[in-house]
């Protein structure tokens, strides 16, 4: 089965303006993207034979004849997949990318890739068996780990272990019949933050991962920075002391070992076994365990053990970000992934580092907020991730 794309640049161009703005008149999108009637007509018909564009009623009227509106056709389906260490998150959506169905559920990723795939496959097959969909148009993955983009390979992922290597991509395009893109999570993150969220308004901004691993999702000039071998944004395991706790990759002092959710719970078990949080202790006697959940009810229920160590935390994160955004100039800074009750805490301590420590030409106007997507950044980003390559030009 082949799966037709846009023939040429300018049509590329159309079905990225409706994708991203929804329907518009003819007349509207030739003004958009700066074509003649006459060009405009001609691209718009092919990209209707190709069964991607289609027509959706009456413009409102600019006096004369009234055109009809064009939208992105109702058989353009995408996936996003995200994969996390403990949960698979699938969703598929229209063409302009509004999720229509989704299904998440618990996985162990160190039975191994095969297993992981498997199972992505069925709860896939779940959400478009509940749509009545057969075919998909594209599918985005977003791995927590470094990824060969090229290759939809991870790469050394500490968080995926025995993952090396495996052709994640492959093992789905083989099974699925379309095309298939694979990316680390910060990166798609950044492309549904991009799509819809607070980075739309945004040509250059970063956008902080954090939870399980930690990463940065770079966009340059309206697009997305992976450099030369895929490794940009590779912030989680920048050396922050030789002497700190143990990483996953095996190293020491890893800011990954200091910010991650493991890393938020090791020192509140810390903090429970010097005395220092009656709270922690209340909940680690009633539960037998503490979660990185347990430290945000916690941290805002006002427990000073569990506050610091937080701040802590984010404070590491912010002196990271000052080299971020003194080097890069960021429009905003995005910071995604926080656990319930963590967020407000580490969001005005990671403001506090950046602004004080940077000087006022990077900083002057550059807000730091929290990303206000919730958990869909990762499905809609993957989902971005697909329609970007199948509405490229050929």
């Amino acid at each position: 089965m082949t799966y037709d794309g846009p023939d040429n640049a300018d049509q590329a161009r159309l079905l990225r303006l409706l994708r991203d703005d929804g329907p518009r008149s003819r007349v509207e999108l030739g003004d958009a993207a700066g074509l003649s009637r006459a060009r405009l007509v001609a691209e718009v018909d092919r990209l209707v034979a190709l069964g991607l564009v289609e027509t959706a009623g009456p413009a409102a009227s600019r006096g004369g004849r009234r055109s009809s509106l064009l939208r992105i056709a109702g058989a353009v389906r995408f996936a996003g997949i995200t994969i996390g260490p403990r949960e698979i998150d699938v969703a598929v959506t229209d063409g302009e990318l509004s999720v229509l169905a989704r299904r998440r559920e618990p996985v162990d990723v160190r039975l191994g890739p095969e297993a992981t795939i498997a199972r992505t496959l069925e709860l896939l097959g779940k959400v478009r068996a509940n749509l009545g969909l057969g075919r998909l148009t594209g599918v985005g993955v977003a791995l927590p780990a470094p990824v060969a983009f090229r290759e939809g390979a991870p790469v050394s992922p500490p968080a995926l272990p025995g993952w090396h290597g495996y052709g994640v991509r492959d093992a789905l395009a083989a099974e699925l019949g379309c095309p298939v893109l694979v990316d680390n999570d910060a990166n798609v993150m950044a492309l549904g933050e991009q799509h819809a969220g607070t980075g739309r308004a945004f040509d250059d901004f970063l956008y902080v991962k954090l939870g399980t691993a930690i990463g940065c999702g770079l966009v340059l000039g309206g697009a997305l920075h992976r450099g030369a071998t895929s490794g940009a944004g590779g912030i989680a395991h920048l050396r922050q002391s030789d002497d700190g706790p143990t990483c996953a990759c095996g190293e020491t002092g890893c800011l990954e070992a200091y910010c991650s959710d493991e890393a938020l719970v090791r020192e509140a078990l810390a903090a429970v076994e010097d005395g220092r949080s009656p709270v922690l202790a209340a909940r680690l006697a009633e539960a037998g365990a503490l979660t990185v959940a347990d430290v945000g009810r916690a941290t805002v229920a006002g427990d000073p053990a569990a506050q610091t160590l937080v701040r802590d935390a984010a404070r590491r994160l912010g002196r990271v970000l000052v080299g971020l955004v003194n080097f890069v100039n960021p429009g905003i800074v995005i910071i995604g992934g926080t656990a319930v009750g963590l967020g407000p805490t580490m969001l005005a301590e990671i403001r506090s580092v950046v602004y004080r420590r940077s000087p006022p030409l990077a900083t002057g106007n550059l807000p730091i907020v929290l990303s206000d997507l919730d958990d869909t950044a990762g499905v809609v980003g993957a989902a971005r991730l697909a329609s970007d390559d199948v509405f490229g030009a050929s």
